[in-house]
């Protein structure tokens, strides 16, 4: 009982707790917002940063930043310049009331003359630095000429250097502010902005110098944390750029402070060489560096108090929180926060571009299923509707006006509407004429039998046009709803592929490196987009091509081990002139290969033949074999022919099924004109990976499968595209062997032998007794057996296609990669 009592304590305390932790968080969320909109979204932060501005110096003497900090202001957030003004003129007076009431006169003067030039602005970022060089320059000058009553050369000089800093301040602050007071940037620092707001923020901290507690210098203090967080944002690159930046405006502003800029780089150097100790690893960069550099220092009182001030500025980057880091991380290229961001920007643009896919394929089935035929039920209530309204025109012209309508339609309506609808259905079936039997019974039924009937047979023509033209209306929505469907196939397919994501193959990506650099080649850049089994993607970028085929003799026979299947080069771009860099590509090999041979010739020896031919490699590891044989001879059926086949080639690299493929191809031909041009179609898609083959057969004559000793027949029935709108296409399907030779071939060819009788038959025979594998081989030699049976006339024209299916076998072995096999274990 103790124990259960302990447990619902404990599971309370636990609920106050996460109660008290979430409302922590969203008291601090809430806090950092107000402090965030406080500094930033109001301005103040302008106010602060002025100030020290306002009191900073170069050369002991100078204070160049106030009037280009105002006029920056000025130009970015014009609102809040009068806060910036505030600011300067206050941390001014810090010095004396000399340098503040300067201050003002500057800025007054830039005002006046910023808006008295305003015709001659024409672009604000060279303007307005300019305009600041001026001022400064005068401002010196006649600030010199009132102390001393003359200019000397020496202030002449110093006016120059101050106006030169205002101008180069200028363009910094233009750059860097808008980093400090814009409070959601999306885009990438560069590194001249970088460099800009280091600057920046350098020179807010000279503002700084003369400051300090219990002897500890507030400037030394902040400037090596400035450091420390850099070097551990953005690494060693950035660090002992940051601390070299900021030792040299230190030690512009303070002569003593000139060793200091060495203590600075080396400590962002070696701090962002030990980041990945994360934190504890940059501090002891620091303490290193203060130890090494304060031994050359000026005593051990001295290094002593550098430790302490190196202590206080570890304590300050140890209290910073996380996530103020990881929101400057995003915004420096090369950080591991950054390149997070781009991935999941590139995945949101990917999600969504998917999701519109997804959508334009759910909006085509819709419009499939709604161009699809209607269900039974309505079609039976269509056809009693029609058989209604088809009877109500032939009593409109023969019962109304006879005098037994009442005796036949009111006492006997279902046998006289019985007796009507069979003698519609028998002549419907014989051409207009019906039997003897139903004949008399109608005549002893009716007084106007004869009427009836010829009116029967007037309208029944008129019937039949109608339910003809509606069942090619029904065929066409048909058609056009399969292809809509065949459509939002493909863009469903190819929104899964968008919303597959790259796999990270990092340390495979760095094993194969480091396997082939071993072996003696040098290459730059291995990335890896696919292992699957099958379907391998690798780019590979080697510093230069001497042209002796490293990449298809070395590098693929290697890939080819380390993976443990058959890699080859399916792309190799070459360095251009002044490119120092090759690229190329690697892929799964397909299990199988075809090699194919064609012969064919025109009637009577022409030049244009009406049969056309295709061998297609589809995407996907499929490989067409076509051959279209247009309606005739001469230029017209060579057109229709080789249309057939470029429309096909077309349809099918889009991914679209081949039934809809062939379907929307005869839908094309049939709909296209109105003149009688038919096109045989003869298909076979071959798998590449297993052999499988598919053949779908449009008015073509049988194909043939010579497997050794034994030929095999496919065959399937189907009329030519053109003739009808709507048939269904026959698929057979035939699993291949390596070394198979597949013969597809015209009429011209199969009904070509002369005093023939069996042409299945005699091809079979003639197939079986080649003594040859070569594809061109067989596909010669049977067109030399067709013609030489004729005599040596060709009186149509005459196509013979051979594909063989062999295995896929590497043009260079494997080389084994011992070592990469052991590192990988």
């Amino acid at each position: 009982m103790e124990k259960v009592e302990r447990d619902i304590i404990d599971g309370i305390a636990d609920v106050d707790f996460g109660k008290s932790k979430e409302g922590f968080g969203v008291i601090y969320h809430k806090f950092h917002t107000k402090v965030e909109n406080f500094f930033l979204a109001k301005g103040y932060i302008l106010l602060v940063i002025g100030f020290l501005l306002g009191r900073a110096l170069i050369l002991a003497t100078l204070t160049p930043f106030v009037l280009p900090f105002f006029a920056a202001v000025y130009l970015t957030r014009k609102d809040k310049a009068p806060l910036a003004l505030v600011g300067l003129i206050g941390g001014a007076a810090t010095l004396s009331l000399k340098e503040a009431f300067v201050s003002f006169i500057l800025a007054f003067l830039f005002l006046i003359a910023y808006k008295l030039l305003s015709k001659w602005r024409r672009n604000e970022n060279t303007f307005v630095p300019m305009l600041v060089l001026s001022t400064v320059l005068l401002g010196s000058l006649a600030e010199s000429y009132i102390l001393l009553d003359t200019i000397t050369m020496y202030g002449a000089m110093m006016a120059l250097v101050e106006a030169s800093l205002g101008y180069i301040l200028t363009l910094i602050f233009m750059q860097s502010l808008p980093l400090l007071t814009i409070s959601k940037r999306r885009q990438a620092l560069k590194t001249e902005e970088i460099v800009c707001l280091i600057i920046m923020l350098a020179s807010v901290m000279t503002g700084t110098i003369g400051w300090s507690i219990y002897d500890l210098s507030i400037e030394h203090i902040m400037s090596r944390y400035l450091v420390l967080l850099f070097a551990f944002i953005a690494g060693a690159t950035i660090g002992s750029t940051v601390g070299v930046v900021t030792g040299l405006i230190f030690s512009l502003a303070s002569i003593s402070s000139f060793y200091h800029m060495s203590l600075l780089a080396f400590s962002g150097l070696l701090g962002g060489l030990l980041k990945e100790g994360r934190k504890v690893g940059v501090a002891l960069g620091l303490y290193i560096s203060t130890l090494l550099i304060g031994m050359y220092g000026e005593g051990g009182g001295v290094l002593s108090v550098s430790l302490m001030e190196t202590t206080v500025s570890v304590f300050l980057f140890m209290l910073t929180p996380s996530f103020l880091t990881s929101r400057i991380a995003k915004h420096i290229p090369g950080t591991t926060e950054f390149s997070q961001e781009q991935q999941q920007y590139m995945r949101k643009m990917r999600d969504v571009t998917a999701q519109r896919v997804s959508q334009f394929s759910t909006v085509f089935e819709a419009l499939s299923n709604s161009f699809s035929a209607k269900s039974t039920t309505n079609d039976i209530d269509d056809s009693d509707r029609e058989l209604d309204y088809f009877l109500s025109n032939v009593t409109e012209k023969t019962c109304q006006t006879c005098f037994r309508k009442e005796a036949c339609w009111a006492r006997n309506f279902n046998t006289t509407y019985d007796y009507m609808k069979d003698i519609m259905t028998e002549m419907s079936e014989t051409d207009g004429s019906i039997s003897l039997g139903l004949s008399r019974e109608w005549e002893k039924h009716c007084t106007r039998s004869k009427k009836v009937t010829d009116a029967i047979h007037q309208e029944l023509t008129l019937y039949q046009a109608n339910q003809k033209l509606k069942k090619q209306v029904q065929e066409s929505r048909k058609l056009v709803a399969d292809q809509l469907l065949g459509v939002s196939e493909v863009m469903g397919d190819f929104a899964k592929e968008i919303q597959r994501e790259r796999e990270n193959h990092h340390k495979q990506e760095e094993l194969i490196l480091e396997a082939i650099q071993d072996f003696g080649i040098h290459i730059e850049n291995v990335e890896i987009y696919s292992l699957e089994q099958g379907n391998v993607d690798i780019d590979i970028t080697i510093p230069y091509n001497t042209g002796f085929g490293e990449c298809e003799k070395l590098i693929a026979p290697m890939l080819s081990d380390i993976l443990k299947e058959t890699i080859i080069v399916n792309k190799e771009e070459s360095a251009g002139y002044g490119q120092d860099y090759s690229h190329a590509t690697f892929r799964s090999a397909k299990a199988f290969v075809v090699e194919t041979g064609v012969a064919h010739a025109a009637k009577d020896g022409g030049f244009i033949s009406g049969d056309s031919y295709s061998t297609i490699e589809l995407g996907l590891g499929k490989y067409a074999v076509a051959i279209s044989d247009g309606m005739g001879n001469g230029e017209r059926a060579h057109l229709e022919s080789e249309e057939t086949l470029q429309l096909l080639q077309k349809i099918l690299q889009s991914g679209i099924e081949e039934q809809v493929a062939i379907k929307s191809i005869n839908s094309v031909l049939s709909l296209r004109t109105t003149d009688e041009i038919f096109a045989t179609l003869d298909l076979a898609m071959i798998d590449l990976q297993n052999a499988n083959a598919k053949f779908l057969k449009i008015g073509s004559t049988p194909s043939f499968i010579k497997r050794g000793s034994k030929v095999i027949k496919i065959q399937a029935s189907n009329l030519p595209m053109g003739i009808v709108q709507e048939f269904d296409v026959d698929v057979v399907s035939e699993q291949l062997k390596a070394g198979d030779l597949l013969i597809m071939m015209s009429d011209g060819v199969f009904e070509g032998p002369k005093h023939v009788e069996n042409f299945d038959l005699w091809m079979k025979r003639k197939i079986k007794e080649l003594k040859t594998d070569s594809p061109q081989e067989v596909a010669d030699l049977i067109m030399e057996e067709v013609i030489r049976s004729r005599s040596g006339l060709i009186e149509d024209d005459m196509t013979v296609l051979v594909a063989q299916i062999n295995h896929n076998i590497p043009k260079w072995s494997s080389i084994p990669m011992r070592g990469f096999h052991q590192k990988a274990n």
